[in-house]
């Protein structure tokens, strides 16, 4: 789906991850990311947050947490993570992006709550329970702090992914404040839902959903009981030109993730100011009845579009031609993605060998790939930064020695 974007609008990357690849500087399965790029998209994104006084908190899961990453991001200006479970917030951490959300989507488990109080220490930690609530305070207070909570709510029509539900009823957010604010070592900060935008199919937009409307009317509600200086954390689907939807519907915290390397839905069919930074790479290992099996570990496809024709670059030379397309068969969701089976009775002949390029809105935390992060594309010299697994721990590769 992303792969035409990628070709039109940053040709150079895609050379520079087959050029690497084919000289043995990055591994196959790999998830590479244009650190330029990045740290460009990053500073547009807060210079556009600024002007609408948005705090920025990012995402960093989708690209399995990589310190290059990280550190593009932080040099674009953005200096805080929300961390998607506690990995997530050590691995940011440890690169120097240091934790600003803590607890969302993931809570926190129980006899981890001291070390994210201590070692990690929040600027915000969402909670969707009185239990979650006295846990983070508990260990909050032994570390010898106040943490400010948020607190995940929820009403009738509000859209959850299955198996991301939980809260607080927002008709009581009153007393959930309140709760809070009982708490030894803990403050009530302010509220939060997911998703609070999504993008529609029908309409080629990104849309609020009605959770932005309940984030809405309880900080309405909260603002008549006489509290002032509430945050509304709004995630979901966020691009640099959906900040302005956020910011008139009150929220004062926003979290890009796909957004800082170009592959939300609406960078897709649209050119927004972000710039495709994120390609997936694999190689072919071998022929099989017109078929040639290329490697799989990360042949993940985040389920937002219709099921499409999965297509690749397939060369051993870098190239964006056209001739060198080729559909590509990727197993199902349900199987183990050993391998992704190209069509080889196209104008592209895959060899054993050749590089393959996807363009993929991955998830790469949630495979067995690399990320590797590569710099310097944008003035003609890739430069090969740092190889990792999906828990940004690096790995010990030949050419980086």
């Amino acid at each position: 789906m992303f792969l035409d974007v990628l070709r039109r609008r940053n040709p150079a990357f895609i050379e520079a991850a087959i050029r690497l690849h084919q000289e043995g500087r990055i591994p196959t399965n790999a998830y590479v990311l244009d650190l330029d790029a990045v740290e460009e998209n990053a500073r547009h994104f807060r210079a556009a947050a600024d002007r609408h006084n948005l705090k920025v908190f990012a995402m960093t899961k989708q690209v399995g947490r990589n310190s290059g990453f990280c550190k593009a991001v932080m040099r674009g200006g953005i200096d805080r993570a929300v961390a998607v479970d506690m990995a997530c917030a050590v691995a940011c951490n440890r690169a120097g992006l240091k934790t600003g959300h803590l607890g969302h989507l993931v809570q926190v488990p129980r006899h981890e709550a001291p070390m994210a109080a201590s070692h990690l220490a929040p600027d915000y930690w969402t909670v969707f329970s009185r239990e979650k609530a006295q846990e983070a305070a508990q260990a909050a207070k032994r570390a010898g702090r106040t943490q400010s909570l948020l607190a995940r709510i929820h009403t009738q029509k509000d859209t959850f992914y299955r198996g991301h539900e939980g809260g607080f009823p927002a008709e009581e957010i009153a007393e959930v404040a309140a709760m809070m604010d009982a708490l030894d070592g803990a403050q009530f900060a302010g509220l939060t839902t997911f998703p609070a935008l999504l993008y529609d199919q029908e309409k080629k937009k990104v849309l609020p959903t009605h959770n932005l409307t309940t984030l809405a009317r309880a900080a309405e509600a909260l603002a008549k009981a006489g509290r002032s200086g509430i945050e509304v954390n709004a995630p979901g689907t966020t691009s640099s030109i959906v900040l302005d939807i956020l910011a008139e519907a009150g929220a004062t915290q926003c979290e890009p993730g796909n957004g800082l390397h170009g592959t939300t839905p609406l960078h897709a069919i649209e050119d927004l100011p972000e710039q495709p930074a994120v390609l997936y790479l694999s190689e072919v290992s071998h022929l099989h009845q017109q078929r040639a099996y290329c490697f799989g570990g990360g042949l993940y496809i985040d389920p937002v579009f219709p099921d499409y024709d999965v297509q690749a670059i397939v060369s051993d030379t870098p190239t964006v031609a056209q001739n060198a397309m080729a559909s590509v068969e990727i197993p199902p969701p349900s199987a183990i993605d050993y391998y992704g089976m190209i069509d080889t009775t196209g104008s592209a002949k895959p060899k054993p060998g050749d590089s393959v390029v996807f363009g993929f809105r991955g998830q790469a935390f949630v495979t067995r790939a690399f990320t590797v992060g590569v710099s310097g594309i944008s003035k003609g010299d890739p430069r090969v930064e740092t190889i990792e697994n999906p828990f940004g721990v690096v790995q010990d590769w030949p050419e980086l020695r």
